[in-house]
This record gives structure tokens, sequence and C-alpha cells, in this order.
């Protein structure tokens, strides 16, 4: 039931982390630079029939991902109107309101910060003259030239991500010191950095032995995505968080009811030790087949137990709808995509960053500079898809427990203590909004008893 504040592994989710960040991971490569190591050939040039092939590949990669979306995307949805003055009052419009306009600042500087830095990175030498400075071997120049772009940025970014940490402290949403706070954000650096150099290793290796490197590139970022989405509820998400099972109990025992009513496996439902970084409420699920679990904040464990059930119902509709597999391979196959794309583009992207080859350790800027910006462009396509999917959610939810009442309940309970933005603006919703606001959830469930013959709340 997160919302932009709450998701991630690093507490409430900062409007920086969804900016273009040269962390992220990235796959690419192209053609031998004439510096390059003397052992090492250079693959002939791109020819037209190389080009038609990468462009068929491109082609059928975009429809397969496409074809997914609208397949899996539940696009009709019951009809709702919005009407935050309805079920808010004034004192809390006013104060949702507020809190937005004062994370907005930080917020929207760390975007353009990394929106700079990534375009600078793909229509500039900048990426260049700073990993040419770099010596050693070539693996070791691709390393460290992938820590060396993430730290300059992390360091321009700092300063805004304390200032919004302030935010958070000022309006009682963050009870992290100092210490725990540095902690996480090096940590989820870390992560970033590791998966960014495991995929740009790959596509330099690739790149200076493989003519079509962009085939087993894409291969590559399939995998790794799935591989990712599969390991990372038990390797990574512990480094974030302390999770224990849910103490046996009258709750536990009718989620658990709850989850074989509904006919969903469930491993196992945790509690995270959200207390620790935040007074935010929040549920999610993630993983799936053997790693899938729901994980519930400890947080929430103090609202009544019908919306905590209501919460886990809404988790309960994404695994009955397999929604991070079908994310995950919407992923991977873009992913895939992206690496053929990146074929198509690198030659007007070397040339503007100055580098002959992206089999040149220094081309890892413009790799990073790419990956950044496509996460810009898909950003408000995957949060279109998205509102959708957790609107589905939501109805699975209201299906599950037939309690309108008890859903608008927990959605006024979820805004309030979040201090969820009630009424964002359209750049706001557009670029931040995975998840409809909760005068539209509210709307949703009020069409929904209307529609199933239950008394509107």
């Amino acid at each position: 039931m997160d919302d932009r504040r709450q998701a991630g592994p690093g507490g409430p989710r900062e409007r920086a982390e969804p900016s273009p960040d040269v962390g992220a991971p990235a796959s690419a490569g192209a053609r031998e630079r004439a510096e390059t190591s003397p052992d090492v050939g250079p693959p002939a040039p791109a020819g037209g029939r190389e080009r038609r092939a990468a462009g068929v590949a491109l082609a059928v990669l975009g429809a397969a991902v496409l074809a997914v979306v609208a397949f899996t995307t539940p696009w009709r949805q019951p009809p709702s109107a919005a009407d935050p003055a309805r079920d808010f009052t004034a004192a809390q419009l006013a104060r949702a309101a507020a809190f937005d306009a004062a994370i907005d600042p930080p917020g929207y500087l760390s975007y353009a910060l990394g929106l700079l830095f990534a375009g600078l990175l793909v229509l500039t030498p900048l990426g260049a003259r700073l990993l040419g400075r770099l010596r050693g071997p070539w693996w070791l120049r691709v390393v460290a030239g992938v820590l060396l772009l993430t730290a300059i940025l992390q360091a321009l970014r700092w300063p805004l991500g304390v200032w919004y940490e302030i935010r958070l402290r000022e309006w009682g949403l963050s009870t992290q010191d100092w210490a725990a706070w540095t902690g996480d954000r090096l940590k989820s650096i870390g992560v970033g950095v590791v998966l960014t150099s495991i995929m740009v290793l790959a596509v330099v290796a690739l790149a200076r032995k493989v003519r079509r490197w962009w085939i087993p590139a894409a291969a590559g970022a399939f995998a790794l995505t799935v591989a990712a989405s599969f390991v990372y509820p038990v390797l990574f998400e512990p480094l974030f968080n302390d999770f224990r099972p849910m103490p046996d109990g009258p709750l536990r025992s009718s989620l658990l009811a709850m989850a074989d009513r509904d006919g969903v496996p469930v491993e196992d439902v945790l509690v995270a030790d959200a207390s620790r970084r935040t007074t935010a409420l929040n549920a999610y699920v993630s993983g799936f087949g053997a790693t899938r679990r729901i994980v519930v904040y400890d947080t929430l464990l103090a609202a009544p137990r019908p919306e905590v059930e209501l919460v886990v119902a809404h988790e309960l509709g994404h695994a009955a709808h397999d929604d991070v597999l079908s994310g995950t391979l919407v992923g991977a196959l873009g992913a895939a995509a992206g690496a053929v794309l990146l074929f198509a583009l690198s030659g007007l992207a070397r040339r503007r960053a100055g580098v002959a080859s992206l089999a040149d350790p220094r081309a890892a800027g413009v790799l990073l500079g790419l990956v950044s910006l496509a996460g810009v462009l898909s950003g408000p396509a995957q949060n279109l898809v998205s509102r959708h999917v957790e609107a589905r959610a939501d109805v699975h939810a209201l299906d599950l427990t037939r309690a309108p009442a008890t859903f608008v309940a927990m959605q006024k309970r979820l805004a309030t203590a979040n201090l969820s933005d009630l009424s964002p603006d359209v750049v706001e919703y557009v670029l931040y909004a995975s998840h409809p606001t909760a005068p539209e959830r509210i709307a949703l469930a009020r069409a929904w008893a209307r529609l199933n013959g239950v008394p509107e709340p």
C-alpha cells in the first residue's frame, strides 16, 4: 500500500531517489578503441546487415514489452471521481500541501542535478576526461570509473539528501539518527555500484571480443534482471531491515487463513523493523516463487486488525495476479531492448562524448548516462502502469474482504500518518505517482460498493 514517500529499502522514499542516477545498472557495448590493450583485436565495424539485424531484434523486443504490458495491465477499472475535500478536513489538506511544499525543493533539485549530470556524460567529453585519468588494467578502470562517477554525483546530491531528511524529521516522519541515515544511504549506493560494475564490465568485455556485442549483452541484461528480482528479497532487503515472522496470534492466523481462502501460496508473513527509521505505515510484497513473502511494517501493527487485514489483502492481490513476476518479465525484456537500443545510439553518443568506442573503459560514463536518461523517459510510463496495477490490487482487497467502509478508514489512516500528497499537480503525478492518490482509492472503494450492492461508505 506504499506511495512515493514510503517504499524502498531506505525508509521513506526521497524524491531524490527516482531521479537519474549513475548508480543504476547499465548494459551496452561497441567497437574497439585503438588505444586499448594490444592483445585485443578490434572487431570489424558494424555493417548494414548487422544494423538491420539489431533493428529487427529491437522491434521484436519492443513489441514483446508492449504485448506483456498490454495483456497484464488492468486498463479498465471501476469509474470513480476523487474529491479530497469529502474525506479530509481543511486542516489535513493544508498539512499535506505544506509538507509537500517543504520536500519539493530538495526533491526537484536532486532530480534536476541527476538529469544534468547524466546529460553531461552523454553529450560532452566530461566523463571521458575524468575516466581518462585512471590507470591500470581495463577492467579495473571500468570499476574505478563507475565508482568515481557515482561518488561525484552522490557527493553533489548529499546536501540535498540531508535537507530532505531534515524535513522528514521536522514533520515527524523520520526516526533515524544521522549515523543510521548515513549507513542506509551508503549501503544503497554500494548496492548500485556493485550491480552497475558487473553489467558494465560484462558489456565492455563483450565489446572487446565480440562483433555483435548487443546479442549477448541483451541476453545477459535479461538474465540479470530476472536473477536480481528473485534474490533481492533474501540478499539485499536484509541489508536495510531486520525481519521476523509475525508472532502467533489472532492477526497472524487471520492473515494466513485469508491467504488460504484466496488461494495464494504465501511462504511467510514477516514484520520489518521499520520503526527504527520512520513513523510511516506500509506493507509490500516482494520476490516470487520460493522467495515471495508479504512484509508488514511494525508501525502498521498498531492499526485496527481489520485495517491491517485489508492492507495484506491488497498485497495478496499482487501475489494472486503475479504482479512481481509480470513486472520482472517487463523489466527483463526492457533491459534486453535497452541493450540493443544502446547499439543504435552508441555511435552518436560516443562521438559527442569524445570516445572512439564503447569498448574503451572511458565509455563507462556514456553507458551510465544513457541508462539514466532512459530511466527518466520510461518513468512516466512505468508509473502509469503501476497505478493501474495498484488499483487492481485494491479491487482484489475489496473483493476478498467486502469491507469498503474499512477500506476507506484504512486509506484515511495511511494518508494522514504518511502525509501523503492528497492532490498532486500534474508534474508530480506524472513523475512520482506510482500509486493512485488516497482520494482516488477512496473513490474506487465507493464505486466498488455501488457496483456490488454494498452500502457506500
